[in-house]
C-alpha cells in the first residue's frame, strides 16, 4: 500500500480504503479459488495492484470512457483500474468462470458500480470500446484478429483509442510480427522496483 501513495499521491481517501481491501479480500477468495501465484499474494500490491494502475502513468481516462479489459483472470488490470477511475466504464471478461465469480464478489463489496464482469470469449462480444487492456493473456498476432473489430471509432481522449497491453520480456520478435504501429513504454520509467524493470506497456492506435 505504501508504494501506491509513493507513486500515486493524489489518490482520495475513499479510493485508498478501497485499494487497502484489496488484499484481504483476494487473500480470502485465492484460498478457495486460486486466481492469483500463492508466492505472489506477498507482493500483491507491487505485482498487481501497480503493475495494473501503470496504465495510468500514460492515460487519465476521461469520463465515459468504455473499457474492455480481456482476459481478466481475478480482475487485473481492470478492477484497479476502476477504482481509480470510477467515471469509466470497465467491461471485465474471462473464459473461466470461477475466475469471475471472484471478479464479480470483488466488485461487490467494494461497490464498483462502473464495472461488468462476465465469462466470455473477446471474440463472442459485439459491443464498441475505446479501449481494450490486457495483460501478457497471448502473442499480439494471435489477440488482434479478435479485438479489432471492437474499437469505438471516435476518440475522447488525450490519445486514440486503441488498445493498452502490459506485456514482459524480450518483445522484439512479437512486436515485429504486428503489422501496425505502436509504441512501447518502459514501465521502469516510472517504477522503482526490479519487479518492472522487463515491464512493458505497449499501445496500438486502432480508431
Amino acid at each position: 500500500m505504501e508504494e501506491l501513495k509513493i507513486y500515486f499521491p493524489d489518490i482520495d481517501k475513499g479510493k485508498l480504503s478501497q485499494f487497502s481491501a484489496l488484499k484481504e479480500l483476494y487473500e480470502k477468495w485465492n484460498s478457495q479459488i486460486n486466481v492469483i501465484s500463492r508466492k505472489d499474494m506477498d507482493s500483491f500490491y507491487i505485482h498487481h495492484v501497480l503493475h495494473s494502475l501503470s496504465i495510468a502513468k500514460y492515460i487519465s481516462f476521461t469520463s465515459g470512457t468504455k473499457v474492455l479489459d480481456v482476459g481478466t483472470g481475478g480482475g487485473f488490470p481492470g478492477i484497479p483500474l476502476a477504482i481509480l477511475f470510477p467515471d469509466t466504464q470497465f467491461h471485465l471478461v474471462d473464459s473461466i468462470g470461477k475466475k469471475i465469480k471472484v471478479v464479480n464478489e470483488v466488485k461487490n463489496v467494494l461497490e464498483l458500480t462502473n464495472v461488468k464482469a462476465e465469462q466470455k470469449r473477446a471474440e463472442e462480444l459485439n459491443g464498441k470500446y475505446d479501449f481494450i487492456i490486457s495483460r501478457a493473456v497471448t502473442r499480439l498476432n494471435r489477440f488482434l484478429p479478435w479485438v479489432e473489430n471492437k474499437i469505438e471509432k471516435k476518440s475522447k481522449n488525450q490519445i486514440i483509442n486503441g488498445l493498452l497491453m502490459l506485456k514482459g520480456g524480450d518483445l522484439k520478435e512479437e512486436l515485429e510480427e504486428v503489422n501496425k504501429k505502436y509504441y512501447s513504454f518502459n514501465l521502469s520509467d516510472n517504477f522503482k522496483e526490479d519487479f518492472f524493470e522487463t515491464k512493458r506497456l505497449v499501445y496500438i492506435p486502432m480508431s
